[in-house]
């Protein structure tokens, strides 16, 4: 009995639309990095990137739980001297509503080159409108 393992050119792609809106953050980064991952597919190797394209469409309008709009925090620093930056969710949400949905699907993807080139298969917009239409995205349901 030899040990099956994907080759990362014979994995089939496919492409998954979600929803993101009134739904929680943490359940949409859930599917969404489980899907990057290729966790639910029957080739999954842990090494190998066996996984989907995914697209999160109204990021604008995700829901945070508990008081989470306001009480948490994210932390950039830029490398110079004072280049700590602080942001709020609701801060965010209004210069760049797509960076919340990618801070949360980043932190649960390996740290690695593997995590790196999952993360470019994660598509986030703000609205409903994306420019993939030619990929025949196929609806996934978050519940």
């Amino acid at each position: 009995m030899k040990t099956f393992s994907a080759k990362a050119k014979d994995v089939e792609r496919k492409w998954y639309i979600i929803d993101a809106t009134e739904q929680i953050l943490g359940d949409v980064a859930v599917r969404a990095a489980s899907l990057l991952r290729g966790k639910g597919k029957p080739i999954f190797t842990p090494h190998a990137d066996t996984g989907d394209f995914v697209i999160i469409i109204n990021a604008e309008k995700v829901k945070l739980s508990g008081r989470k709009e306001e009480q948490k925090i994210y932390h950039r620093y830029s490398g110079y001297v004072g280049g700590h930056h602080e942001d709020t969710p609701a801060t965010l949400r209004e210069r760049a509503p797509e960076r919340i949905l990618e801070f949360a699907v980043k932190g649960m993807i390996p740290r690695n080159r593997l995590g790196r080139q999952i993360f470019k298969k994660l598509k986030v917009y703000a609205g409903s409108d994306h420019p993939h239409q030619a990929q025949e995205p196929e609806a996934y349901q978050v519940s």
